[in-house]
């Protein structure tokens, strides 16, 4: 697996949650290097298990996918 990299946008985007989270639910202000040093440390240790889980998911609509089309080449043999 290749390192998880987000576009910088998106990763404003994240930080912001994540401040505002920490802000509503813990009470807790974090600035924006604190957050994005938090969201770095996430990505890297959850990161890869949800990477890991999205190829799965993909593989079994594939698998579907591959099935449907297997089902239909069937159909159509004389």
């Amino acid at each position: 697996m290749s390192e998880i990299k987000i576009e910088r946008k998106k990763k404003n985007e994240l930080v912001e949650e994540l401040q505002e989270y920490l802000l509503n639910e813990l009470d807790t202000e974090v600035g924006q290097f604190e957050a994005e040093f938090l969201l770095d440390f996430f990505i890297s240790k959850a990161g890869p298990a949800i990477y890991n889980q999205a190829l799965t998911d993909a593989r079994t609509v594939i698998e579907r996918k591959v099935a449907d089309i297997d089902d239909e080449l069937y159909g159509i043999e004389k």
